[in-house]
């Protein structure tokens, strides 16, 4: 009997062993994912000016007056002389280019993203790796620089061409995502401010709410063989509501807090719909996506707490 306990508990410990390290061995071969900075271009405008001028004026005069007299018609009488000299010269040179000049300003928004790599390191299997940020290239001269070395040298400038930040094939490639297996790209489509004010009726009071609405496109890119594992749309959304005593009062809006929520309600919407899409497209990843975690309900006293109310702000006058 003794003999057969220790052959069970030996078996017992072996058993454990190989769970955990088939579990180490499952960790170490789960599939790393770079999550990027969502890429936002937008069309920039400026006015420029390129031009020297320069300017000079000598003058110079001189003169000389000699009279004459006379002591009568019986008498001597003199004479009357002078000279006078003038000189002017004047120089001037100059070029002068105006105008206004549009380009597209390419960057990344680094506030948005943290979240999303949370949602995924709660509900996912896979390891995340940090890549490089977007590299714009090297500092180009300014359009009122090229204008004036164009004026100046007689020759067109030769554009360069700049990185683009929507061109993930080429990050991948420049090796920005180094040691991902895959890369969750995403572009901002829309960023849109809202700024409301709601009299309510029968009173001199009224509700202002501030708000953010965020649009990006995610793309889930193989780093070998640029396949896209999941496409989607994902969008975001906060909002921060005062009640005014006044209407006519002025209460600045908590950004803080709409900022929050809107990362927040990005990547719940971001995490859904990729593991909703890894399910078709590749078992393989669709297994590292565990199993929907129920939302906690706070309680307070065995209660739930209720909802948050706007905010009421009263100025005293």
């Amino acid at each position: 009997m003794q003999r057969r306990t220790t052959l069970t508990a030996a078996l017992s410990v072996l058993a454990a062993t190989a769970l955990v390290w088939g579990s180490a061995a499952s960790a170490q071969n789960a599939p790393k994912i770079a999550v990027t900075d969502l890429a936002y271009a937008q069309r920039v405008s400026e006015y420029f000016e390129a031009g020297t001028y320069q300017r000079s004026s000598q003058m110079s005069a001189q003169g000389s007056h000699s009279g004459g007299y006379s002591h009568g018609p019986y008498s001597g009488s003199g004479s009357h002389s002078g000279s006078h000299s003038v000189q002017a010269s004047e120089q001037a040179s100059g070029t002068y280019v105006a105008g206004r000049y549009s380009y597209i300003e390419q960057r990344e928004l680094g506030g948005f993203t943290n979240d999303i790599k949370g949602v995924l390191l709660r509900g996912t299997a896979f390891r995340l790796v940090q890549g490089k940020g977007f590299d714009a290239g090297a500092p180009q001269p300014s359009k009122a620089e090229q204008v004036l070395n164009q004026v100046q040298g007689g020759k067109m400038a030769k554009p360069v061409r700049q990185p683009e930040v929507n061109d993930i094939i080429a990050r991948i490639k420049k090796g920005e995502f180094n040691g991902a297996d895959y890369v969750l790209f995403g572009v901002v489509s829309s960023v849109e401010f809202s700024d409301a004010l709601s009299p309510l009726q029968g009173t001199s009071s009224a509700t202002r709410q501030y708000g953010l609405d965020l649009l990006a496109d995610f793309s889930l890119i193989h780093t070998k063989t640029y396949e896209i594992k999941a496409a989607f749309s994902a969008q975001g959304a906060g909002n921060d509501t005062k009640i005014l005593s006044h209407r006519g009062d002025i209460a600045p809006p908590n950004r803080a807090k709409v900022m929050r929520e809107t990362s927040q309600s990005l990547a719940q919407s971001v995490f859904q719909q990729l593991s909703d899409q890894l399910g078709y497209t590749d078992p393989h990843l669709s297994r590292g996506v565990r199993a929907p975690m129920a939302v906690p309900v706070p309680l307070h006293g065995g209660q739930p707490v209720p909802q948050q109310q706007p905010e009421q702000v009263l100025i005293l006058r």
